[in-house]
């Protein structure tokens, strides 16, 4: 990388200037393109905004399985024979635990997640009034991830103290079909203007390795900035067994940290999350992760086990960055008994997908 592109990266968020194309492909692809400057340059933007601090978030499945749709990545879909938990909407008690335990753990955000196409209007009410009663009791943000919304539903948990709606775009335009064909690029695209036009924040991301073309990593980036995505969850897809997407391509650490850059370097002041899949491709090399991202979740994703909350904890303090949350690093490690119980949700053990990764492939040196 020429010192004058690194002079150009770190300043983007004061100049306000976009990458082309051409560049954002090199960022990805070219072995002249150096993977340390690279995280440096990012971190100078991601310091900005966020300081060293790490905002944890913590993932519910307040439902799970029976979904009618046919997204290939996903262990819910109506085509997967992944070996997971079925169940419906869960008991107000068990919610309310779930949300005292997502606190408890240093959580900065509370993610809750429905599967499904959408929910019922009298579903939406329901959360609504257990969402008023979080929020009364437990100073943290609130995001909800409900599947398809209209405007009256978007409205209802807007009042009811949502911070965020997730809605995750998942891939570009153009590769969308090759992925899913029960709802549209366009569905995704209307539920997120609906969430703006009610005054909710927006996080959306992607899932990279599902057999896309960096030009559309490279798309998702730049329409997330143009709408102004609050936060952006970076996926790496983890190939989980029974589902129908298999692994058309594998995915290194390097790689992945590359992805992490663009989009720092693409959305320079947005929250951006290392999500689903960070234990499985990045290895010893997750701790760098946190100088383009200042975001993860914490022990675990909707139907995968992550690492060990203690061990996530840990690397962030050993690495030089806190988190932002009522209760100190330290505290949290020294008293871990929450963290033990947050993967209780999820079905299947990280461990067992190490035998269907593929060999990697060739990447640019660091």
């Amino acid at each position: 990388m020429t010192h004058d592109l690194y002079e150009k990266l770190i300043l983007l968020e004061e100049t306000q200037e976009t990458l082309p194309d051409t560049v954002c492909l090199d960022i990805l692809e070219s072995p002249q393109v150096r993977l340390l400057p690279l995280l440096d340059a990012a971190f100078v933007l991601r310091q900005k905004s966020f300081g060293r601090d790490v905002l944890l978030h913590i993932l519910n499945n307040v439902q799970n399985g029976h979904c009618p749709e046919d997204c290939q990545y996903c262990a819910q879909s109506k085509g997967s024979a992944a070996k997971i938990e079925e169940y419906g909407f869960k008991t107000d008690e068990e919610i309310l635990a779930e949300a005292e335990k997502a606190y408890r753990s240093g959580a900065f955000r509370h993610c809750m997640v429905f599967s499904g196409r959408t929910p019922s209007l009298q579903r939406i009410e329901h959360l609504a009034e257990l969402i008023k009663r979080i929020k009364a009791k437990y100073p943290m943000q609130i995001c909800v991830s409900p599947g398809i919304l209209d405007r009256p539903k978007a409205r209802i948990l807007k009042e009811a103290g949502v911070n965020r709606i997730n809605h995750n775009l998942n891939t570009s335009r153009r590769f969308y079909p090759s992925i899913c064909t029960t709802h549209t690029y366009e569905d995704r695209i209307k539920t997120l203007d609906i969430a703006q036009g009610e005054g909710l924040e927006i996080c959306s991301g992607i899932i990279v390795g599902m057999g896309e073309e960096s030009r559309d990593i490279i798309e998702v980036a730049r329409y997330l900035r143009k709408i102004g995505a609050q936060s952006i969850p970076v996926n790496f897809y983890i190939p989980i067994e029974g589902n129908v997407l298999k692994v058309p391509e594998s995915l290194t650490p390097e790689y992945c940290l590359r992805v992490l850059c663009l989009f720092r370097f693409l959305n320079p002041s947005t929250d951006i999350r290392i999500a689903a899949g960070r234990e499985f491709y990045l290895k010893e090399m997750e701790p760098l992760a946190l100088y383009p991202a200042n975001s993860l979740f914490l022990s675990g994703y909707l139907n995968v086990r992550g690492a060990e909350a203690a061990r996530t904890l840990r690397m962030i303090q050993s690495a030089g960055f806190s988190i932002r949350s009522d209760f100190p690093l330290k505290d949290l490690l020294d008293h871990n008994a929450p963290l033990d119980e947050l993967s209780q949700n999820t079905s299947i053990e990280l461990k067992q997908l190490s035998e269907l990764r593929p060999a990697g492939k060739d990447t640019p040196d660091a």
